[in-house]
């Protein structure tokens, strides 16, 4: 259970509410009426439960530097506050932190019981080994719970300049035999493939979208593109349209910050536009990344930028983009 100090001093809101809360936006059009689903957060408890990343003291190589300061509870009730009164987050999707390998079943009895307890998350991404053995009995322990809408294993990743990166086969990489197994069994119990690999392996996810043309997948973090010189994004944007072509494919527009500056907006103005040219109102999700996100900038700032940069679509448009995408990749709606 949780402890008295981490329960919420308030609910979040229904997803029941959810569709009046469109309306009402629809009939305003006001930002503060916006209903949000956050397709992409973490809540974690690391003096209850072990993730190596966050309990050993030596603390791992991280894309956005030095990050002691989130290695401590973040939990829901942290979550909507952070959020605050502008903006109306009515639902959120966890996605697994690491917890330490062969916990991923005490990860979804932790997080089923933080629902019940606080009414977040929603529904959750698992962590599963994919290119284990048993990956049959993990996927099919962990979809015994209703919250489990898929699995992510983030694979084996080489430099950006690595001779081997055109020939790798590398153990755990997206070219690795038994990992791409383990994707096949996924594909099979029609879960979603949730991806976070540099952008320079998206190719190798080709021949999986052609296997698999029916299972969702989704590119987290846009691609990861890092920097944001010219060449980069060039190159990003490439990787990013060659898996654009696959319909089945759907990317998250989150953990976009840069190493040791803070979230801003003109940073990642051309990258929301290459990804919304690429994917389409219909395939994109903006998501927090919190509490990672929160290294770079506050929840508040964040939002406001994901609407500052949707300014110009269609009300319509920005439903798909802040809730309906969502709603339809982890089929929300039947969650409850």
């Amino acid at each position: 259970m949780l402890s008295d100090s981490l329960k919420p001093s308030a609910m979040p809101a229904s997803l029941a509410e959810l569709g009046k809360q469109r309306e009402r936006y629809l009939a305003t059009q006001q930002d503060d009426d916006l209903p949000i689903i956050d397709a992409h957060m973490h809540v974690w408890d690391p003096t209850r439960n072990y993730h190596p990343w966050l309990c050993d003291e030596s603390m791992i190589p991280f894309r956005y530097g030095n990050y002691a300061a989130i290695r401590r509870p973040y939990l829901p009730a942290e979550h909507l506050r952070a959020a605050g009164e502008a903006h109306r987050v009515m639902g959120c999707v966890y996605m697994e932190a690491e917890w330490a390998r062969g916990d991923a079943l005490k990860e979804v009895r932790w997080v089923e019981e933080t629902a019940r307890e606080t009414g977040w998350p929603d529904a959750m991404i698992a962590q599963a080994w994919l290119d284990q053995d048993d990956i049959a009995e993990q996927l099919d322990a962990l979809c015994r719970s209703a919250m489990v809408k898929g699995v992510r294993h983030k694979p084996a990743a080489l430099e950006r300049h690595d001779p081997s990166l055109a020939t790798h086969a590398t153990p755990g990489s997206l070219r690795c035999p038994r990992y791409q197994y383990g994707v096949s069994e996924v594909a099979r119990r029609g879960r979603i493939f949730e991806l976070q690999v540099p952008w320079w392996h998206l190719e190798e996810l080709l021949p999986l979208l052609e296997r698999h043309p029916a299972m969702t997948v989704v590119i987290n973090h846009a691609g990861v593109p890092g920097d944001r010189h010219p060449d980069t994004l060039c190159e990003w944007s490439r990787a990013l349209a060659m898996v654009a072509a696959w319909p089945q494919v759907m990317i998250k527009f989150s953990g976009l910050g840069i190493a040791d500056q803070p979230w801003r907006l003109e940073d990642n103005r051309e990258v929301f536009a290459i990804v919304l040219r690429h994917f389409g109102v219909h395939r994109v999700m903006f998501a927090s990344n919190f509490p990672v996100d929160g290294l770079v900038t506050s929840l508040d700032t964040l939002l406001q930028a994901f609407k500052d940069l949707s300014r110009s679509l269609s009300p319509e448009q920005r439903l798909k983009l802040f809730c309906d995408n969502a709603v339809r990749c982890y089929s929300l709606e039947a969650t409850r």
